[in-house]
């Protein structure tokens, strides 16, 4: 899709296929808005055609006719299918090239997306699938077919040392994601039961809707019992050799240091819950892995992080378990859940 709103309307809610290739950007649209307000449409219209002409003109619809040459099919829309679509349309027309334009334009769309994710929880039942950190839920979330990632839409792996490097997508967009991926599996799996992680509402500074999360409440559980040292081994390669290996990659010279911040950091989140003395020693033991880890090939950070898995982890999903037990329906090991929800 071709979203030609200005950035500031794409930063604001947009949808996952779409790219931003504007008709106006910000300074200009807010220049016709101006106009708009105080002098009406037809000289808006005016001021935007001069604003947006010549050479600038010419390259924002090569843009629009490159992306259509690689995306067979493609789609435009501006907010709500009015003058800026229908501008786009005819200056590809000049150019030779057609473009469909949605009806109703982003407005529309966000608004069948909103009312499918409501009327979806409406009729619908999920299966929850749980059990302790490290036992790799997410993996077996990408490898079901009828599985949906909420971690992924939220960009957050829903916990303290889950934070992304990059930032979470703003709260629509956490909401458009869910809809278009539960569309896709009931248009590909219509009669089966889409799975989700079992996750709080809140994933990190995103939430789930409440009608969302209130229909997850009434789902059949299928728990994952894995021993502590395979979990412990789990979590270091995610939290520490991978996390390590990918800070690296996007921050390059700072990523030794932002990735000292980042375990720092994530383990302060957790402060009021381990304790303070408790917090100072394993702020204590995670700088000395810090100072090693390239010596003992990150094998220190093992220690702080089978601390905070067992004392902070563990009980909490034990007493997060605990208030859903009656609506447990299988338990076993790795793979026996994926056969069981494969088949269940």
């Amino acid at each position: 899709m071709i979203d030609v709103r200005a950035p500031v309307e794409f930063a604001g809610g947009s949808l996952p296929s779409a790219v931003n290739l504007p008709l106006m950007n910000n300074d200009e649209r807010h220049q016709v808005g101006l106009r708009y307000k105080n002098n009406g449409q037809q000289s808006a219209i005016e001021l935007g055609h001069r604003l947006v002409s010549g050479e600038t003109k010419t390259q924002r619809v090569q843009r629009w006719c490159d992306f259509m040459s690689a995306n067979a099919g493609a789609v435009m829309y501006c907010a709500r299918g009015g003058l800026r679509s229908q501008l786009s349309q005819e200056w590809l027309a000049e150019a030779g090239a057609e473009c469909p334009r949605i009806e109703g334009g982003y407005k529309s769309l966000r608004g069948f997306l909103l009312q499918y994710l409501i009327d979806y929880c409406a009729n619908n039942r999920f299966t929850i699938l749980s059990g302790m950190t490290g036992t790799g839920k997410t993996e077996i979330i990408h490898q079901l077919p009828n599985g949906v990632d909420l971690e992924g839409a939220a960009n957050h792996k829903g916990s303290s040392f889950g934070r992304p490097l990059d930032e979470q997508p703003v709260q629509i967009d956490f909401e458009n994601r869910i809809a278009i991926d539960l569309l896709k599996v009931s248009d590909q799996h219509p009669d089966t039961a889409v799975v989700l992680e079992d996750e709080s509402r809140n994933i990190g500074a995103r939430h789930l809707p409440h009608y969302f999360a209130d229909q997850m409440a009434l789902g059949q559980f299928a728990v994952i019992e894995m021993d502590f040292e395979e979990r412990l081994e789990r979590l270091w390669q995610e939290y520490v050799v991978e996390r390590y290996l990918k800070t690296m990659a996007f921050f390059g010279a700072d990523g030794e240091h932002e990735f000292a911040c980042y375990l720092r950091d994530s383990l302060l989140r957790i402060q009021k819950r381990l304790g303070g003395q408790r917090t100072k020693e394993l702020l204590a033991s995670m700088d000395n892995a810090i100072a090693v880890q390239h010596s003992d090939n990150f094998a220190s950070h093992r220690h702080w992080l089978s601390v905070i898995t067992r004392d902070y982890y563990d009980p909490m999903y034990c007493y997060q378990l605990e208030k859903k037990k009656d609506r447990v329906v299988f338990r076993g090991s790795r793979d026996a859940v994926i056969e069981w929800l494969q088949h269940s």
